[in-house]
């Protein structure tokens, strides 16, 4: 198994900082599935104004930090020569499901797993974690599509 840091995951994602929400990618098994981390900090920029005085990390961006997970493990799988000048998209979400409210000063953990593709689409689940509880949970969908 292979792990990424906030660098390595730079190299497969157009997203940069703040938008970057991984910082590590764990547990990667080729195509198949991967875990990312979520440093949650007291600073992240959605503290401020997501609530003042009760900061929640929003549930859209643990879906988009589910989607930033699914696509570096499909962007480290891929041979490099089919994925040079592509991105992955969203597609649509299905069942996500917010069950605690994530906290700053927290490791989120995003246990993600490819369920299928066919061609450019590809079907993924997930369930993020704080230590052993279980923080949201969804289905999704990408695309992979050239670059403009």
């Amino acid at each position: 198994m292979t792990n990424l840091n906030k660098n390595d995951i730079e190299n497969l994602l157009p997203h940069r900082d703040p938008m970057l929400l991984i910082d590590e990618l764990h547990d990667i098994k080729k195509l198949t599935s991967a875990t990312g981390i979520v440093n949650v900090k007291k600073d992240s920029f959605f503290v401020q104004g997501h609530f003042p005085g009760q900061p929640v990390m929003p549930g859209v961006l643990i879906v988009e930090a589910f989607g930033q997970t699914a696509a570096a493990l499909t962007a480290h799988g891929i041979d490099k020569a089919t994925y040079e000048n592509k991105l992955v998209f969203l597609m649509g979400v299905e069942k996500a499901r917010f069950r605690n409210p994530v906290i700053p000063d927290c490791k989120l953990l995003l246990k993600i797993e490819a369920i299928r593709s066919h061609g450019r689409v590809w079907k993924y689940k997930g369930e993020a974690f704080v230590e052993d509880m279980k923080m949201a949970d969804a289905m999704w969908s990408a695309t992979i599509v050239d670059k403009k």
